[in-house]
């Protein structure tokens, strides 16, 4: 059972934090300050828990582009269990709630490409690369 939360306390923000710092700087060697940017502070945050741990998170926030999906983030043990899913879900759930009609687009890391077109995204532009990981521009249809 997986339960997404916007994080907005303290307390669940380190959590989310900390999965991102494991999936990004410990597991694809993210440098630390490229992780970390200014938008933090006015980005909305979520944290998925898994019976109580802590399993996923992302962030979106508001561009001059539309809305931006970052950051998303499962842990390997809870990979392929439908948790990123859940995550998109309450994230665009909230979006089409707050920012209804906004262009939504993200930056897909390659192996994640399949995961943001099973879920209603188009890839948008050519391949790229971003801290040393290549990524595609995809933006969500209709």
């Amino acid at each position: 059972m997986v339960e997404v939360i916007r994080a907005t306390e303290e307390q669940d923000l380190k959590k989310a934090f900390k999965v991102r710092e494991q999936v990004f700087v410990e597991e694809q060697k993210v440098p630390r300050d490229a992780e970390y940017d200014a938008f933090e502070e006015s980005a909305n945050h979520y944290l998925a828990m898994c019976e109580g741990t802590p399993c996923g998170a992302a962030r979106w926030r508001k561009t001059e582009h539309g809305i931006k999906l970052e950051r998303f983030a499962v842990l390997p043990d809870f990979r392929n269990k439908q948790i990123g899913a859940e995550v998109l879900k309450a994230v665009l759930r909230d979006v089409k709630a707050e920012e209804n009609g906004k262009k939504v687009y993200l930056h897909a890391q390659l192996p994640a490409v399949n995961f943001y077109k099973r879920n209603g995204f188009i890839t948008e532009g050519d391949l790229f690369t971003e801290c040393d990981i290549q990524h595609y521009k995809m933006v969500l249809a209709g």
